[in-house]
């Protein structure tokens, strides 16, 4: 699973496994150790959940979806899960969940597990 972090956005990219585990589980974490302590992030389905939302505790960011939102996003073809949260002093935290496409480009890491570019066929 990926994070990527830029200003107030936060975007997470599963792989085919990692969706399968997410979906099952309803649970996907995984830590980065930053020395002295480890900064966590993860994905959890809830019940209770009417929308999307992040929570950072304990040095880790954790995105709440709602049930049936994870479930059409798991079980289809859709790409991608959204919010714009509200966050204190009027600001906003864009949190986007998508499935991970493998790159157009040659890249050295391991895309055997990512999802086929819907691009790809276009390019050729």
């Amino acid at each position: 699973m990926k994070l990527r972090i830029k200003g107030n956005t936060i975007r997470f990219r599963l792989t085919k496994s990692e969706v399968a585990y997410f979906s099952e589980k309803k649970l996907i974490k995984e830590s980065t150790n930053l020395g002295l302590k480890d900064f966590s992030y993860g994905l959890k389905i809830s019940e209770e959940a009417q929308k999307i939302g992040a929570e950072y505790v304990n040095d880790a960011i954790i995105v709440t979806i709602p049930t049936a939102l994870a479930k059409s996003w798991t079980d289809t073809n859709q790409v991608g899960l959204s919010e714009e949260m509200q966050v204190q002093d009027g600001k906003k935290l864009f949190i986007l969940i998508e499935k991970d496409f493998k790159c157009l480009d040659e890249v050295s890491e391991d895309q055997s597990d990512n999802y086929p570019n819907p691009l790809a066929d276009k390019l050729k």
